[in-house]
């Protein structure tokens, strides 16, 4: 399947600026539906979701709905400040159940690219629930026989290889690449920049033929991603609202 390859422009599509990826406060309504993000630990606010910003709405063929302000709604319980250990994954499944229970919507997002608690809250409604990192995950087999993932922390790796195995994808992950930075600074306008496109360039130079940003706090490093690896970079916050937009137009 054709591919970019090196050299040509990188496309990725706009999301938040720097720094923006981890705060603020937005959702998506369409008609009557409400897309509902749910936040598995306090790290984690709406506007870290480009995919549901307000300027996609501009865009051609995106949804026509306009996005409106709506409550963090914290989980009840203890949550961690990220998903950093499978402690930290398994920890949330029953909080972002409750959440669920209590805050009706037309579909769910798990604001985290380690999707926990996927399965549990699947459980605890019958409408949608996406996980961003299978969502992103889709949206890369569309672009490239082979992506590479840039990883938040190293332990983050083999959460996010259990569920390409249960797509079936994991022969065509090229590389994993952890930043091993703390939150505060992956979601810094200019602090993780170099590890970034350094990290960029080596999945390139590995076989990847597009890039999964594997942590919602690199949201607003998307183009640097590009620009670096000259590769499609898949922003999981965008490729999960897309879909989550989609599910909520089936009843």
């Amino acid at each position: 399947m054709p591919v970019q390859r090196r050299g040509a422009a990188p496309r990725s599509l706009p999301g938040p600026p720097p720094g923006k990826g981890c705060r603020g406060a937005c959702a998506p309504t369409s008609g009557k539906a409400r897309l509902r993000h749910v936040p598995p630990h306090p790290g984690h606010q709406p506007e870290c979701l480009p995919g549901l910003h307000p300027g996609h709405r501009r865009r051609p063929g995106a949804a026509a709905a306009a996005a409106r302000p709506v409550a963090g709604g914290d989980a009840p319980g203890r949550r961690p400040p990220a998903i950093a250990s499978w402690e930290d994954w398994h920890s949330v499944a029953l909080p972002l159940c409750r959440l669920v229970e209590r805050e009706a919507a037309a579909a769910y997002v798990i604001a985290c690219v380690s999707d926990p608690g996927l399965e549990a809250v699947r459980a605890a409604t019958r409408r949608p629930v996406l996980g961003m990192f299978r969502c992103a995950v889709a949206a890369a087999v569309t672009r490239a026989e082979r992506f590479g993932i840039i990883g938040f922390v190293a332990a983050s790796q083999a959460r996010q290889r259990r569920a390409l195995q249960g797509m079936g994808l994991e022969s065509r992950l090229a590389a994993w690449e952890p930043l091993d930075l703390p939150m505060e600074v992956l979601c810094d306008a200019q602090a993780p920049r170099q590890r970034i496109a350094a990290a960029a360039r080596r999945l390139a130079e590995q076989g990847a033929e597009a890039i999964i940003l594997g942590c919602t706090g690199l949201a607003g490093h998307a183009a640097l991603a590009a620009e670096a690896s000259g590769l499609p970079v898949i922003e999981p916050c965008e490729a999960a609202g897309a879909l989550a937009l989609l599910a909520a137009l089936r009843p």
